[in-house]
C-alpha cells in the first residue's frame, strides 16, 4: 500500500469533513467508499483489495455456489485484516444456505438487494451483523427504515446490473431519499470519479457505492475480454431492458439485439425467458463471450478508459475528490 493512501489522502479526506463520517463510523473503514458486490466480478481478490485501500470490499455471492462463497470468505479473511462484507441478492437461490455460511464464517457486514429488506435483516442483526439494503426509490427506502436496516443504498437507474423500474436518476433520487429517511445513506449509480463522489455527498449521501469502475480493475474476477469491452464503451452503448422479468442494464450486443426483436413482436415474458436462458451472465462476463453473453455494466462506463489496479483507482478517486471545487460565485 502506498504512503499516498495510508497518510496523505487520509489526512486530506479527514480535513474535508467537519465530523466523523456516518459510513466510515458504521463499518469501521477509512473512506466512505463501498465496492459493489457485482455478479462475476466481486470475488475475494477484488473485495480484499478494496478493503486494504480503506474502502469496504464486498464479495458478490449471487454468482457463487455456497461452497465457493465459503472459500471466497476464507480467502478474503486471509488477504485483509480490514472490514469486508458479502452482497446477497435476494432473487437468487440457496439463500438460507448462503446466510448460514455468512453467519458461520463470522462476516460482520451484509448488503442485501433485489427483494424485501425484512427477509434477513433481523436474523443477521441478531448475529451482530450490520445490514445495508439497496433500493431504487424513496418508497422502498422507507420500507428499509421500517425493517431496521443499518444503512440504505439508493441506486439510480444509471447503474449496471439489476435496477429499478422507475428509471429515477441518481441526482433526483438521493436528495429525495435523504429528505425522508434518518439512516446513513449511500449513493450508487453513475459514480466513478471523485468529483461524482463529492457531488453525491453534496446532495445528501454519506458515502458512495461504486460498481463499474471496480469492474474494470486488475483484481476483478471477470474475463479480460469484458474488461476490455468496458473501457471501449461510449455514451449510449448500454440500455435498461427486461422490465417484464427483472430490469437490468446491458451492453448492446447480439444477445441484446435478439431481445429487442422480441419486443418488436410483442412483450412476451415467456419468450424473453427462453431467450435469456441459463448462465448468460456467466457466459458474457466470466467466460468472455461478448456477443452471445449478457454483459451488465453502468452508463458511467463511458468515463472509464483503462483497466487499473484497485490501489490506483483509490488514488485517483481521492485526488479527484479533493480537487473537485466550485470555481464560480454569484
Amino acid at each position: 500500500m502506498s504512503n499516498f493512501l495510508d497518510f496523505n489522502s487520509a489526512k486530506k479526506f479527514k480535513a474535508m469533513n467537519d465530523s466523523q463520517n456516518k459510513i466510515t463510523q458504521l463499518f469501521g473503514i477509512q473512506y466512505p467508499v463501498v465496492q459493489g458486490g457485482m455478479i462475476w466480478h466481486a470475488g475475494w481478490r477484488l473485495a480484499s483489495a478494496v478493503s486494504n485501500c480503506g474502502g469496504l470490499g464486498l464479495i458478490g455471492s449471487a454468482s457463487m455456489y455456497p461452497d465457493i462463497l465459503r472459500e471466497n470468505i476464507r480467502k478474503c479473511k486471509a488477504a485483509t485484516n480490514r472490514p469486508f462484507g458479502v452482497n446477497v441478492a435476494l432473487l437468487y437461490p440457496n439463500l438460507e444456505e448462503i446466510v448460514q455460511i455468512i453467519i458461520e464464517e463470522g462476516v460482520k457486514i451484509v448488503f442485501t438487494s433485489a427483494g424485501n429488506p425484512k427477509t434477513y435483516t433481523e436474523t443477521l442483526q441478531k448475529e451482530g451483523i450490520k445490514v445495508a439494503h439497496v433500493v431504487s426509490s424513496t418508497k422502498f427506502a422507507l420500507k428499509c427504515e421500517e425493517a431496521g436496516v443499518d444503512a440504505i443504498v439508493a441506486e439510480g437507474f444509471e447503474a449496471g446490473g439489476h435496477n429499478g423500474r422507475d428509471e429515477t436518476t441518481t441526482f433526483c433520487l438521493i436528495p429525495n431519499v435523504k429528505k425522508h429517511i434518518s439512516k446513513p445513506l449511500i449513493a450508487a449509480g453513475g459514480i466513478a470519479l471523485g468529483s461524482q463522489m463529492k457531488a453525491a455527498m453534496m446532495l445528501g449521501a454519506d458515502g458512495v457505492q461504486i460498481g463499474s469502475r471496480f469492474a474494470a480493475t486488475v483484481e476483478a474476477s471477470s474475463h479480460i475480454n469484458f474488461k476490455n469491452k468496458i473501457v471501449s464503451l461510449k455514451e449510449g452503448d448500454t440500455q435498461l431492458t427486461l422490465k417484464e422479468l427483472a430490469p437490468v442494464r446491458l451492453v448492446k450486443n447480439h444477445f441484446y439485439d435478439e431481445l429487442e426483436k422480441l419486443y418488436d413482436s410483442g412483450r412476451d415474458a415467456e419468450a424473453l425467458k427462453q431467450t435469456l436462458g441459463r448462465a448468460r451472465a456467466k457466459r458474457g462476463m466470466f467466460e468472455g463471450d461478448l456477443e452471445e453473453g449478457e454483459l451488465e455494466i453502468g452508463q458511467v462506463s463511458s468515463l472509464i478508459d483503462e483497466i487499473l489496479p484497485v490501489e490506483k483507482v483509490f488514488e485517483n478517486l481521492m485526488s479527484e475528490f479533493q480537487n473537485a471545487r466550485v470555481t464560480f460565485s454569484f
